[in-house]
C-alpha cells in the first residue's frame, strides 16, 4: 500500500460537480499533467520516510512547481 495521499483528479465536488469542469480543455495544467505522469519518479519515492502522516505523490508536487 501506497503511503502518499492519492490524486483524485475526477473526484465530484459539491460545486462544481468535478475538478475537470474547472479547467477547459486546452488548460495548461492538463498539459503539465500529461507531461509529467508518465515519468520515471523512483528515485523521489525512494528516500521518502516511512513514519508520520501521508504526503502527497512527487508527481503532483512536481507537476505544482512547474505550473507555478
Amino acid at each position: 500500500m501506497s503511503r502518499y495521499i492519492q490524486a483524485e483528479r475526477d473526484t465530484p465536488y459539491l460545486f462544481p460537480p468535478s475538478v475537470e469542469d474547472w479547467l477547459p480543455a486546452g488548460y495548461l495544467a492538463r498539459f503539465i499533467v500529461e507531461v509529467i505522469e508518465p515519468l520515471d519518479l523512483r528515485r523521489l519515492t525512494q528516500g521518502s520516510a516511512l513514519r508520520g502522516s501521508a504526503a502527497h505523490h512527487p508527481a503532483v508536487l512536481l507537476a505544482l512547481l512547474v505550473f507555478g
